[in-house]
């Protein structure tokens, strides 16, 4: 778990994630989108690759970049383990605020 913060904590790579939902996009779209150099792309693109997030796939001299949804149901599912202790302390307050609005 560590390496997907680590992996999306850079701004950039997040960014591209978020571009990625919407569907595959060659490295020069996503370059244009976020207004980055081919080169600083490409390096996002190989670290969001090796972490798992990004399918790259060569067709021609063009290389068209899909999101993986594989580590983000993942990050989810870890997250969603969280939800059940979460929804406790958010009932435990609304309890006692009632509580208090009473007295």
């Amino acid at each position: 778990m560590n390496s997907t913060f680590r992996t999306l904590s850079e701004p950039n790579r997040l960014r591209m994630v978020e571009l990625l939902r919407e569907g595959p996009l060659t490295v020069g779209e996503i370059a244009d989108r976020l207004g980055l150099s081919q080169p600083q792309t490409s390096k996002h693109l190989r670290a969001l690759s090796a972490a798992g997030f990004v399918e790259v796939q060569a067709i021609a001299n063009r290389r068209i970049c899909k999101l993986r949804p594989q580590p983000l149901l993942e990050l989810g599912a870890w997250l969603e383990s969280f939800s059940h202790s979460w929804d406790e302390k958010l009932d435990r307050l609304g309890n006692y605020m009632q509580e208090l609005q009473r007295k």
